[in-house]
């Protein structure tokens, strides 16, 4: 019988290679549902592909959930499973799921600043869609906590583990491509972006598992995932922390919670700072909204929602119009090579929790006691990953092909990633999370991310990206 461990890097990996046709000009899953953002209901949702552009999209989200309810129902009965109580728990979960994720592209809560001309909105709450993720989090709370019955129902396809493991490996395809297209742009913006590893491995996570350990007393088992979950990216680096170093499932799920809440606060607060203190350096914005927003998702939105009020207030007070997009992509360089070492950072756990943490009187470490405690999914993250990036660099030609690659990757991406968040809230019981410690959990990222790691990450962008300017607009 397979753990969720190895399903996770099989589903992750058959998903992809269906996804490699994109190489050939296809579009496998064109049919798959995507949420846009939307001010009627009726075109909140839409198939993923332009030739399925017939289809009516609430058909693409029925062909999407029959898709995952036969993959993950093969899944769920090689994990043994029971078949109909899974399937019927998962139904409620999609769709519940789902319409969240969908319901956070409504136009007031999702639209960023240069999008609201073309809606004819005055207003929004600047969240992009990432704000669905956030929603569903927030339904999976009250069912968990206020609706027992219904948590019972939904308990044998409550699998967070298992959804996020899949969408990490799903997302090295992703990462690959950045990191493609990066190669391509300014050199020093290159060696900046490497520079950002040093910070968030070694000095943020250090930190981090310092301030955990000494001052609130938490155990090694909490304070690792911790420091991964607030110095690296969240939700993925708590998940393929916790796998390393073998801790409770409840822990690196109590820590992806808090992030993803304490994302929220960044991407509304981050973005406004760096217009009004820091429009005259709009990369050192650019490179701060990447070391100090702790998600992928949020991380890149508050480089877009700063690329777009620092342009418009540069415009404003000197006339100077920059180029569109140079501060999204500082700070989704510095993310993406933050996020690429996740596999090599758990190695690294693994061995040093095999060797020095939690070591047998008299043994010694062999090689096969760090490959059992190394979470194999991460293996198909590190393959998706370099596959994408070596078919890129090989021909400049080769981004368009792989962009259709993604695209499919990312489809079921972002769906794990939507039943991750639901489930993660269904098993977040608050008075069991309360004994557990989850006040000193928010204490110490509190601590650490106003304490340091906002203000460390502002002086190493200002060191590094001090007077560099994106590129004027062309008339």
């Amino acid at each position: 019988m397979l753990d969720e461990d190895g399903l996770a890097l099989a589903m992750g990996l058959g998903l992809f290679l269906a996804a490699l046709l994109g190489v050939a000009g296809h579009e496998p899953f064109g049919w798959g549902v995507r949420a846009k953002v939307w001010l009627d209901p009726g075109q909140g949702l839409a198939p993923l592909s332009a030739k399925f552009a017939m289809l009516p999209g609430l058909a693409s989200l029925g062909l999407t959930y029959l898709f995952m309810a036969l993959l993950l129902g093969v899944g769920a009965r090689l994990l043994g499973a029971r078949l109909g109580r899974f399937l019927a728990g998962f139904t409620v979960i999609f769709f519940l799921s789902y319409g969240c994720y969908a319901l956070g592209h409504f136009a007031y809560i999702a639209a960023t600043p240069d999008q609201l001309g073309k809606l004819g909105i005055p207003w929004s709450l600047n969240l992009t869609g990432e704000a669905g993720f956030i929603l569903a989090l927030l339904a999976g709370l009250g069912v968990g906590n206020g609706l027992p019955g219904l948590a019972g129902f939904l308990r044998e396809a409550v699998r967070p583990e298992w959804y996020i493991k899949t969408a990490i490996v799903l997302l090295g395809a992703t990462l690959g491509v950045k990191s493609a297209e990066a190669v391509g742009l300014a050199s020093a913006v290159m060696f900046r972006g490497l520079c950002a590893i040093v910070e968030a491995y070694l000095i943020y996570w250090a930190l981090v598992y310092f301030v955990a350990r000494k001052y609130f007393r938490f155990s090694r088992e909490w304070a690792a995932p911790l420091a991964s979950g607030i110095s690296i990216c969240g939700v993925s680096a708590a998940i393929a922390t916790g796998a390393a170093i073998r801790a409770r499932p409840v822990v690196p799920i109590m820590v992806s919670s808090l992030v993803v809440i304490f994302a929220v606060f960044e991407l509304l607060l981050l973005p406004f700072a760096a217009q009004h203190f820091l429009y005259k350096e709009p990369m050192v914005a650019g490179a701060w909204m990447g070391l100090a927003v702790k998600t992928d998702g949020a991380a890149v939105a508050s480089g877009a929602i700063a690329d777009s009020l620092i342009r418009a207030k540069v415009l404003a007070t000197s006339g100077i119009a920059y180029k569109e997009g140079w501060i999204t992509m500082t700070a989704t360089t510095i993310k993406v090579f933050i996020d690429v070492f996740i596999g090599i950072w758990s190695f690294v756990l693994a061995v040093v929790w095999c060797a020095y943490i939690e070591p047998q009187a008299g043994h010694k470490v062999r090689a096969v006691e760090i490959w059992q405690r190394f979470p194999k999914f991460i293996l198909g993250y590190g393959l998706t990953f370099a596959i994408l990036l070596a078919y890129c660099l090989n021909a400049k030609a080769h981004l368009g092909s792989a962009k259709l690659v993604t695209a499919g990757t990312e489809l079921f991406r972002v769906l794990f990633f939507v039943l991750t968040f639901f489930t993660i809230g269904v098993t977040t019981n608050f008075r069991k999370l309360w004994e557990e410690g989850i006040g000193r959990l928010a204490a110490v990222y509190v601590v650490c991310l106003f304490g340091f790691i906002i203000w460390i990450g502002l002086a190493i962008s200002w060191l590094f990206f001090h007077g560099v300017k994106p590129p004027l607009a062309t008339p």
